[in-house]
């Protein structure tokens, strides 16, 4: 088994392909002992020292007996009150009124498989011989409360998976639970940076890294939701490391709600990393008998830079955190109608756009905001989940069926969690949006936010959302959501249970969506949340895909792509062309680099197809041809981040992102390289390649930017086809010439600004 106990030294040996973990136990405390290269025998000598710390407090137990201060020893779940000053993992109130408590080693289990999370989304296992995992069984001597510290060890990624599961064993006694983390872990150094996926709206998780230093230092969102301004997501990255090099340790919370993640150095340069529900506005009433599970923290390990990191997180969530049907299919291109239209369309505006779609190769047709209630503007009619009279007379049907007649498929938009003042909904359940009392009540977007922690409220949504999927045959959901809840409160629960209410809106959500998951299992459903706003790995337990931000602008979807995919799937990511100039910037881009950037994850447009020139149309036609081709290597190929303007040369004058995707078997891969801007003059840039069979003779085939070409035959009638193509087309070159030496790619951005090339194995 990958999960090892030495009896003879108390010690626990957690084994994943690259890295062995460490718990020892020493006096009924759990310690944690380093999360290390793979270590084959373990004699202890290199382990934190059992030694006295001046002015440090002991429990009274040890007091002396081997100079053991906790406040200087690596544990595996810090306790508050017992001599460790740092934070605490948990913070439980009892009859002492006092957040004190000491948890010891009682008993412990170890099994193949994994245990699902009841109520929860978390990863999972085909089969028991995956992954191991190991219950630890703790109890407070002087309090009713047990602790159950669950790792799962994956024998074919290296990850552990961990959550913890408190409960109450008294008949009588109730506790409040303050704060507890999902895992918590302390390093022996300081000797790393902090990475963290932060930003705003329309400029989602950017990747930021900066040194710790002495003190706290962390992310959070309070806002009831994962949030656009910061990723349930951190990294400690060795600071030799790269992207290619040295070690990395990530941390990833799957949960949609508020979450903590943090690092503190204490006062001897030793890391304590945490990661879990936000104990801001949480508090949750434990009854005499009741358990509380916390969500699952993956934690992975690389040793090969950010890049085994990414690449370890890409196939664990692919292929043991999305479910269903689509998690491995090819995903359908799609034409949404939104920034087409708008709230402003009838039948025969979209059919039109349908028809235009159905010419160029496009697979799916979605019909966004607006079909519903009398919804003319964003003001009015979330919750009232029926067909728009006024703007499609005949019903939504009616589009349904003319959009398979075209022989595409149909998706639909719904914003479910949400309701309007101006509903029929609202004026008949007035009480069934989240709110504090008698408080006035906190719009935003103009929307108010039902409350999901009510059964009845969660009965209703599928109700309604049900009878519309079975009735229209609905091929896809876009699942949005638009702003983060406030006011989480509601007059159902009692008072000393009202910041239960944010984690109970999870978990109704969740048993929502799994309700719908299974009641429509061919349907696929894309998460969104004003962009990406609840881009998390909980929502992609139901979800396979999420639109990945708002801003459809080419080159800011750059930095905003490449921070997603430090751990989210390419096939995760939803990307679309849209028109220029760029409806959230205001920048003008070449049809060509919006394609080629659009072409990372799920791939559709976003635009009105009519408005466009023959060029533009023709182009369009070619980009769609040449994605069907490259599809299943863009969405599930292992990705390669082989040039960023955050890891470039600091004497080199072109800003660029290069990323290639590789076929698991190594027979095709597809690079993609894009300038963030033209340079007069420029230096060209020597590209290796990675993924690749060195063995093997690859042959290049090209996609160039039609429209680009045809306007420029324009000027430059007698310019030859090469010259229009960065690397030259048909040719063929050995996987080690591309790897070891690389491609010389000509920095030619007037020219479009992009290219793309797909190797094939000949």
């Amino acid at each position: 088994m990958s999960i090892k106990f030495d009896e003879e030294k108390s010690v626990f040996f957690l084994n994943t392909p690259s890295s062995t973990y460490i718990i020892r136990l020493y006096c009924g405390r759990v310690l944690h002992a380093g999360w290390v290269h793979s270590v084959a025998n373990w004699s202890g000598v290199c382990s934190t020292p059992l030694f006295d710390r001046s002015f440090a407090a002991v429990p009274e137990d040890i007091h002396g007996k081997a100079d053991f201060s906790p406040d200087v020893q690596q544990w595996e779940f810090p306790t508050a009150g017992r001599g460790d000053t740092r934070v605490p993992a948990i913070e439980a109130i009892g009859k002492e009124g006092t957040v004190e408590t000491e948890f010891l080693y009682e008993s412990h289990k170890i099994y193949s498989g994994k245990k699902a999370l009841e109520g929860l989304p978390a990863t999972y296992t085909l089969n028991d011989d995956e992954a191991d995992t190991l219950e630890l069984y703790l109890k407070d001597p002087d309090s009713d409360l047990q602790i159950t510290l669950v790792y799962t060890v994956w024998k074919n990624f290296d990850a552990i998976c961990r959550h913890t599961v408190v409960k109450n064993t008294s008949t009588s006694q109730s506790y409040k639970i303050e704060n507890l983390m999902s895992a918590s872990l302390d390093f022996a150094g300081s000797n790393y940076s902090l990475l963290q996926l932060s930003g705003a709206h329309a400029r989602e998780r950017h990747i930021v890294t900066r040194p710790l230093v002495p003190g706290m230092q962390s992310v959070e969102s309070r806002r009831t939701a994962s949030s656009h301004q910061q990723n349930p997501f951190i990294a400690l990255v060795e600071n030799t490391a790269s992207e290619t090099t040295g070690d990395v340790f990530g941390f990833s919370l799957v949960y949609s709600g508020s979450f903590t993640a943090r690092a503190e150095v204490d006062q001897y340069n030793m890391t304590r990393v945490q990661i879990g529900i936000n104990p801001f506005n949480f508090c949750w009433q434990l009854k005499a008998g009741e358990s509380f599970c916390t969500p699952e923290a993956v934690m992975v390990f690389s040793d090969k830079g950010l890049e085994g990191m990414t690449q370890t997180y890409h196939s664990l969530y692919r292929t043991r955190l999305c479910r269903g049907e689509w998690k491995e299919k090819i995903r359908p291109i799609v034409i949404n109608n939104w920034e087409a239209t708008y709230f402003d369309f009838n039948s025969e505006k979209l059919f039109k756009l349908a028809d235009t779609a159905k010419s160029v190769g496009i697979e799916l047709f979605v019909l966004d905001d607006g079909w519903f209630g009398k919804r003319n503007d964003d003001r009015s009619s979330l919750g009232d989940w029926f067909v728009n009279k006024e703007k499609l007379p005949n019903g939504l049907k009616e589009i349904s069926d003319g959009i398979h007649t075209r022989g595409m498929k149909f998706g639909l938009w719904f914003e479910p969690e949400m309701i309007s003042p101006d509903s029929d909904l609202y004026r008949a359940h007035p009480d069934w949006c989240l709110h504090c009392g008698k408080r006035s009540r906190t719009l935003g977007r103009h929307q108010l936010v039902l409350d999901l922690s009510r059964k009845d409220v969660v009965d209703y949504l599928e109700e309604k959302i049900s009878a519309i999927i079975s009735e229209c045959g609905i091929d896809y959901i876009k699942w949005d959501f638009n702003r983060s809840p406030s006011d989480v409160a509601n007059e159902v629960l009692p008072q000393e249970q009202q910041m239960e209410i944010s984690h109970r809106f999870y978990l109704g959500l969740y048993n929502l969506l799994e309700r719908l998951t299974n009641r429509f299992p061919k349907v696929l459903f894309e998460s969104c949340a004003g962009g990406g706003g609840r881009f998390d790995p909980g929502m992609l337990y139901y979800m396979p895909q999420t639109w990945t931000s708002d801003n459809t602008d080419a080159l800011s979807r750059l930095s905003i792509q490449e921070g997603t995919s430090l751990v989210y799937p390419c096939s995760a990511m939803s990307c679309h062309v849209s028109a220029v100039p760029n409806h959230q910037v205001g920048r003008f881009t070449s049809l060509s680099l919006r394609g080629h950037v659009a072409m990372a994850g799920t791939f559709g447009y976003e635009l009105d197809l009519n408005r466009l020139s023959e060029f533009e149309l023709a182009e369009i036609k070619e980009q769609v041809a040449w994605y069907k081709e490259i599809r299943h290597t863009a969405q599930f190929g292992t990705l390669y981040r082989l040039k960023s303007p955050r890891t470039k040369n600091a004497f080199a004058d072109s800003e660029l992102y290069a990323w290639q995707t590789v076929e698991e078997d190594k027979s095709r891969a597809v690079v993609t390289v894009a300038w963030t801007f033209a340079e007069a003059n420029p230096s060209h840039e020597l590209l290796k390649l990675k993924g690749l069979d060195k063995e093997a003779t690859y042959k290049i085939k090209s996609l160039g930017g039609l429209s680009i070409k045809l306007m420029l035959r324009q000027f430059f009638p007698g310019m030859p086809d090469d010259e229009f193509y960065i690397v030259p087309d048909g040719t063929e070159v050995s996987g080690a010439e591309l790897m070891n030496i690389g491609l010389w790619i000509v920095n030619r951005p007037a020219y479009g600004g992009s290219l793309q090339f797909l190797l094939e194995r000949v």
